[in-house]
């Protein structure tokens, strides 16, 4: 699937603030709570999350995702590979426990 059609799946869940829109990067926050259908879209199009995972991730993931800030404990990542982009999302919740960044880049 194309990276901008991901991103329509992703901009039809109910976000709270949109900070970029950009033809290779999405960022924006949402609520918890509007989380659900989100992560059901992602499962049907990158399949389950790469991370978190018992095992550490690749060097080249790492280097993939690192402009973005990367991925801690307790972050999500989805990763899919096509051509020679990679196409991640990543979900970083906030300290509140009430809201998540969403970042959608490819590389």
């Amino acid at each position: 699937m194309p990276f901008i059609e991901i991103v329509k799946e992703i901009k039809t869940a109910v976000f709270d603030t949109i900070r970029a829109d950009s033809e290779d990067y999405f960022e924006g926050v949402i609520l918890k709570e509007n989380l659900g259908e989100l992560i059901n879209r992602l499962n049907g199009i990158f399949g389950a999350a790469l991370w978190p995972s018992k095992n550490d991730l690749s060097k080249e993931i790492k280097g993939i995702i690192e402009d973005f800030g990367g991925i801690m404990p307790g972050q999500t990542l989805y990763l899919l590979r096509q051509d020679n982009l990679s196409i991640f999302v990543m979900f970083w919740p906030w300290s509140d426990g009430q809201h998540v960044t969403i970042k959608c880049g490819q590389k």
